[in-house]
């Protein structure tokens, strides 16, 4: 897939952030290093992401002199997982911006239409003045992600970015299609879904593999 028809989407291709990404996808590693590792890819691309946010002047006293620096302040920001895994990614961007507001969305997909359904929702007010980062860790069919954009959207939202580990083809198209001017960040792009609408290589369910809900 070309991405470069869509300019929205940014590919993070660091190669430590990509070696993190390999560690996931090792069905071998375990559920307390997965969960630290997602931690680690969030604040990496958060880093990035984060990238434009604003700054204020403000006067401050070396040991030397006084002088005036740039500041971040964080007020501004909301970061809002999709539940559950995008909770995985709220440690990593909060330790970025520990001021920032937290919402959550709560959405699940139909293991027949795979598309997604509402179950939660808890948003803070006034999301029209804020810079609202939407947390992920897999873009597949694109239909949370482009169901919690529609939602934040209905709340009053205007200023959205969308932050994921491992998207599919197939999701990024859904996605950028629907909301071109929305900023996507992707930590790789894999080669397609399969028959059931999962990443593959991915790392199969990040949900089941951060909380250590995997059966058998």
């Amino acid at each position: 897939m070309d991405i470069s028809q869509y300019k929205n989407v940014t590919l993070l291709n660091h190669p430590l952030l990509t070696h993190k990404i390999s560690i996931l996808r090792d069905e071998n590693t375990p559920v307390a290093q997965f969960r630290q590792i997602v931690k680690e890819i969030a604040v990496m691309e958060g880093y990035e992401a984060l990238r434009d946010i604003k700054s204020k002047m403000v006067t401050i006293k070396t040991p030397i002199e006084e002088t005036v620096q740039p500041m971040v302040s964080g007020k501004g920001l909301c970061f809002v997982p999709i539940l559950r895994a995008g909770m995985g990614m709220v440690d990593g961007m909060t330790e970025l911006i520990p001021t920032a507001l937290v919402g959550h969305i709560g959405l699940y997909r139909d293991e027949v239409t795979h598309e997604p359904h509402e179950y939660y929702c808890k948003l803070p007010g006034n999301l029209e003045n804020k810079e609202i980062y939407v947390l992920d860790p897999m873009l597949a069919t694109g239909g949370s992600a482009n169901g919690a954009i529609q939602l934040l959207k209905a709340h009053g939202a205007k200023h959205l970015h969308f932050i994921c580990i491992i998207a599919a083809p197939e999701g990024v198209k859904a996605f950028c299609e629907k909301y071109p001017d929305i900023p996507l960040y992707i930590g790789a792009l894999d080669r397609q879904l399969n028959e059931r609408a999962y990443i593959c290589p991915g790392l199969g369910d990040a949900g089941d593999r951060i909380f250590g809900t995997l059966k058998g």
